[in-house]
């Protein structure tokens, strides 16, 4: 194969990896807007209905680092492939969904298809481009594609409940799905680790999996039972109890899960507790800045989701501009300069009034936003995947999708508390109108994010390495391939 047709291919994979990786991402925020017509079509009842988004979380959070080591050891593409039918399957399944139960058991499936695709993904990038210049462009792409789903996800989640119906918002995924598992064989090559030990940690995967997916569900719990519920605290010792089991076994363990080895490089601990942090701050900004464009500004779902495309091109456009802004100041001043653009952004929203005018009170500052995470999302995915060994490439990329989720789930459980406690007291102790009380109740949460985002930046400071990512031209992969199976 001649070294032009062989570039193409990598940067054809590369289209094929953003893609998925896009629409895993864009399927935690596409739901948000369509919430209603659901609860209407499918009679749920208050309660259950944030469930339509917990279900998904709790798969995905929980077994995103089981999918990443199970790409090292079973194969990266074959997990890669796996995940795509799994969630293009559980998608159809939503859309087709006739009750309560049906739906949130569905979104279960396609949370779990999302964390074999999602650190598959990441990690055959991992693999396709050395460390360097091309790999920190790909990496602008790939960034590009997780800091705007988000985003898109509530535009085009809008457009399609509101021309179309709910059920689109799934089906949407289907001939995507389809069409990337016929040209994963095509485009990408199998690889797995190179490893002396090829045996399964499922003490670790059990325990870590369990540990995460009940962390999650306690926090989705606290929003209405209250953090101080029996059942709350209770959720929260179990989950504490087997995250400390799994470190436990991982120190044990000839065959680790999640080799602890890797949290010896003070850059990539930090870029975990970093994207946890970014993760925290998209999901729980778009959960509040939309129940504010609805329930204060009383916008539509579609005008909900074009106030945000603003943010979306912001985010796509710094993304790719990101890699070369790593390679003239290195990792560490980009990422801390992303955090502080996102602590500004989100800082001037604070201010967000009752009778708010977009362009005003918002464009100006979701735009400021978009270039902050974009300058965040590259150089903190660089962080996490420099130094790691190829063997580790799942492991690391399961690890920082691990902290992106969890840290989102957290945020929303966290600040969406702290913004209705918030509400209620403004409430009691003034005579205020409904939106009133709810802008309070945003602007309090906002204020958390920011602290989050200075706090970030700091972390950023102290801890990441500030030497300048390598220059050198691509080198063969040191990768064992696998004959494609017959």
């Amino acid at each position: 194969m001649s070294p032009e047709i062989k570039n193409a291919r990598r940067w054809s994979a590369l289209a094929l990896i953003v893609t998925a990786q896009f629409m895993v991402i864009l399927d935690v925020a596409i739901v948000n807007v369509a919430l209603p017509s659901i609860k209407s079509d499918l009679h749920f009842s208050s309660a259950n209905l944030q469930w339509v988004i917990s279900a998904y979380a709790i798969l995905f959070g929980g077994a995103l680092l089981l999918g990443g080591r199970l790409a090292d050891l079973l194969g990266r593409r074959r997990l890669f492939m796996t995940g795509l039918g799994v969630f293009a399957a559980s998608s159809l399944l939503c859309g087709l969904a006739w009750s309560e139960g049906s739906l949130i058991a569905f979104r279960a499936l396609q949370g779990l298809g999302g964390a074999l695709l999602a650190p598959a993904a990441l990690s055959l990038l991992f693999t396709i481009f050395a460390e360097g210049r091309e790999r920190n462009r790909a990496l602008g792409i790939y960034g590009a594609a997780s800091g705007s789903g988000a985003a898109v996800g509530v535009l085009l989640g809008g457009v399609l409940t509101s021309y179309l119906s709910w059920s689109w918002i799934f089906f949407i995924n289907v001939p995507v799905g389809v069409a990337a598992i016929l040209l994963a064989p095509v485009l990408l090559d199998e690889s797995r680790a190179d490893l002396a030990n090829r045996h399964f940690d499922l003490p670790g995967a059990a325990s870590i999996t369990a540990g995460l997916m009940l962390l999650v569900y306690a926090l989705t719990r606290a929003t209405t039972d209250g953090w101080a519920a029996a059942s709350t605290l209770t959720l929260l010792a179990a989950s504490a109890a087997l995250v400390v089991a799994f470190v436990v076994i991982e120190l044990r363990s000839r065959s680790a899960l999640l080799p602890l080895r890797i949290f010896r490089s003070r850059t990539l601990s930090a870029a975990n507790v970093a994207m946890a942090i970014v993760g925290a701050v998209a999901f729980s900004e778009f959960f509040l800045l939309t129940l504010y464009l609805q329930d204060v500004l009383h916008y539509s779902a579609v005008q909900s989701g074009a106030a945000f495309s603003a943010f979306a091109l912001a985010v796509v456009v710094m993304s790719n501009l990101a890699q070369a802004v790593v390679g003239r100041l290195g990792v560490r001043p980009t990422l801390t300069l992303g955090l502080l653009t996102s602590a500004v952004s989100v800082a001037a929203l604070t201010q967000i009034p009752v009778g708010g005018h977009y362009f005003w009170d918002l464009f100006p500052w979701f735009v400021l936003g978009g270039a902050g995470m974009g300058l965040s999302f590259v150089p903190v995915t660089i962080a996490s995947l420099t130094g790691v060994d190829r063997s580790d490439a799942g492991v690391a990329s399961g690890l920082i999708n691990t902290s992106r989720q969890i840290g989102g789930a957290i945020g929303i459980a966290a600040v969406s508390a702290i913004a209705a406690t918030s509400t209620r007291s403004y409430a009691d102790a003034h005579v205020a109108s409904t939106g009133a009380a709810l802008d309070h109740g945003f602007q309090t949460g906002l204020y958390v994010l920011t602290a989050l985002l200075l706090a970030g930046a700091l972390i950023v400071v102290a801890l990441v390495r500030s030497t300048r990512p390598a220059q050198a031209a691509p080198v063969e992969a040191d990768l064992v391939v696998l004959e494609e199976a017959a």
